[in-house]
């Protein structure tokens, strides 16, 4: 089952294909101390989602549906959920809320049916 942890924190041994799935490549982190394997920047919120919930964290049940949306249709969402079958991945993020992020919404899309 994969799992979303933010890219800042120090990689685990178990973390499998470490995957970034933000648009924008996390401030202040290089690339070396990231130890990103992909970069899926399409699977991220479009940018005008991703504004919309900076701008607005309180409605998180709006963003949760709009991004679901937008994943689902999204034609990266198949080639991940085939890595996530064949492979354990690790969900990369920058943002600070462990909780109420997109990463922990396309885990739950790629937990197998």
């Amino acid at each position: 089952m994969p799992r979303a942890r933010r890219v800042y924190e120090p990689p685990a041994e178990d973390d499998g294909l470490r995957v970034l799935v933000d648009r924008l490549w996390p401030r202040g982190l290089s690339r070396s101390r990231a130890q990103v394997d992909e970069w899926l920047k399409e699977i991220a919120p479009s940018p005008e989602l991703r504004k919309r919930f900076h701008e607005h964290p309180e409605r998180w049940g709006d963003f949760r549906e709009a991004y679901l949306a937008e994943a689902r249709a999204n034609p990266a969402l198949p080639a991940l959920r085939s890595l996530a079958r064949r492979q354990r991945i690790t969900l990369l993020y920058a943002y600070h809320d462990a909780v109420h992020n997109h990463a922990v919404l396309l885990q739950g899309l790629l937990r197998p049916r």
